[in-house]
């Protein structure tokens, strides 16, 4: 009788430590995996900050690397327009008006710019001529903020006596352009840029 119940019993207990045996093994299988799945979300997590790290460094070298090449354009759109400026920027009369025995009426001036950049400052010589083209009279006018692609007029004197005038650009300035030209401005031989205004040596050679 003792031995038919020794031996189911020994089973049983056999039974449940084999099965206590089995989940602690899947406990440990399933916290493995768990610490598996752990570690592989973090290494995606971490590859993809350092895709948006390189991503946003590529797009700060690019956008440094299209600045320079926007401050190199600047740069030299402003030389250009510095050694051609006569192509672009002019000055002219107005259709005035004449009398019959002479004199001149309803007369201005017109400063036109067609660079990328404002002029402060234009200052021109209008000259009255007689029949003949003598000069009987000069007087000079400053033409101020003349916009970029733009232009600017004033109105000049009127004169009882001449049948003709004729204008004369004397000096442009414009600081965005670091243009300062004047015709009586001395330029020194070989100097490739002789209409900036004066800055230093360093700065002269970023331009």
């Amino acid at each position: 009788m003792t031995k038919t119940y020794i031996i189911p019993s020994f089973f049983l207990l056999l039974t449940i430590v084999m099965g206590l045996g089995y989940c602690q093994q899947q406990q440990h299988l399933r916290k493995i995996l768990a610490e598996n799945e752990r570690l592989h979300n973090e290494n995606r997590d971490l590859r993809s900050s350092l895709q948006q790290s390189g991503t946003v460094a590529r797009q700060i070298s690019d956008r440094k690397d299209m600045q320079q090449q926007q401050n190199a354009q600047f740069t030299d759109r402003r030389a250009y327009f510095r050694r051609n400026w006569n192509q672009f920027i002019t000055v002219s009369l107005n259709d005035y008006r004449t009398g019959f025995l002479g004199g001149i009426r309803d007369l201005s001036i017109i400063v036109r710019n067609q660079t990328d950049y404002p002029l402060e400052n234009v200052v021109v010589s209008l000259q009255y001529l007689r029949n003949n083209n003598e000069v009987f009279k000069t007087e000079q006018y400053s033409i101020k903020s003349i916009p970029a692609q733009g232009q600017q007029s004033i109105a000049a004197s009127n004169s009882r006596k001449g049948s003709k005038a004729v204008v004369k650009l004397l000096s442009i300035t414009s600081q965005a352009m670091n243009f300062c030209w004047a015709v009586d401005k001395p330029v020194s031989p070989g100097d490739p840029d002789p209409n900036a205004c004066a800055v230093s040596t360093g700065m002269r050679q970023n331009q």
